[in-house]
């Protein structure tokens, strides 16, 4: 007679938090705390304007040098890629936060504490996520933590608005590991209470409407590409959109 273990996301769990090394890297949170806000602090301070991340991303190659992932590098994107190999090359996690924010060239991103809070353009988004990928680096290596398979660090370009995700989408179809992930957690925002398993998809369009142009006295009459947009922009806002699902 025999019986069988189905392992739950809770008994998985469980079990993890009951190993010597996930608790040694608890601990190396908590004593790091500090440091881990000054790194927050410090990666918040570089601009990473939307379309202009490059000082971010090669403060990140740096930094995972510094941590131990000596072939970090940007990809063609402008990704920050870093591999830490596990005993075997796969299943292979991306483990990922984005550089960019929605704050353009020339923000102030001084970061100023108010009674016990940080308070700056982009600290939560991705402050917050970037410097997950810098803890959780740390703890791997300090506590050394050795995987079944590899993870892949990566710090994302073109997340906000126009970016249009192209840093992951590089990636994941164009880059040197398309095809090769097997599974994607993206740190993204503030706080621990909620897990995103799920999502709508994301597509992004450009239309362009085009006229003969002329003076808006002399050529009165002629069509005008600017009401035929308002006209559409109006259109589509009266459609009705599902509340549950929201999209």
């Amino acid at each position: 007679m025999s019986s069988t273990l189905t392992l739950t996301p809770e008994v998985s769990v469980r079990e993890l938090l009951s190993t010597e090394s996930v608790r040694r890297a608890f601990r190396f949170f908590e004593s790091r705390a500090d440091e881990i806000t000054e790194e927050q602090i410090r990666i918040c301070s570089i601009p990473a304007p939307p379309f202009g991340e490059r000082e971010r991303a090669e403060y990140f190659v740096e930094k995972f040098r510094e941590l131990g992932l000596v072939d970090s590098h940007l990809d063609e994107a402008g990704n920050c890629v870093a591999l830490r190999k596990g005993r075997s090359p796969s299943p292979l996690l991306v483990v990922s936060a984005h550089l960019d924010t929605v704050f353009p060239a020339g923000t102030d991103c001084t970061v100023q504490r108010k009674q016990g809070k940080l308070y700056a353009p982009g600290i939560a988004d991705d402050g917050c996520g970037l410097v997950a990928l810098v803890a959780l680096l740390g703890a791997l290596e300090e506590c050394a933590i050795e995987t079944e398979g590899s993870l892949l660090f990566v710090g994302t370009v073109g997340e906000e608005g126009e970016g249009n995700l192209r840093g992951a989408r590089h990636l994941l179809t164009g880059g040197e590991w398309a095809g090769k992930v097997d599974a994607f957690i993206s740190f993204d925002g503030p706080g621990t209470e909620r897990i995103t398993h799920a999502a709508l998809g994301s597509r992004r369009y450009r239309v362009r409407l085009r006229g003969a142009g002329g003076h808006s006295w002399g050529d009165f009459g002629a069509a005008n590409p600017v009401h035929a947009l308002g006209r559409a922009i109006a259109r589509l806002a009266s459609y009705p959109a599902p509340s549950d699902p929201r999209t």
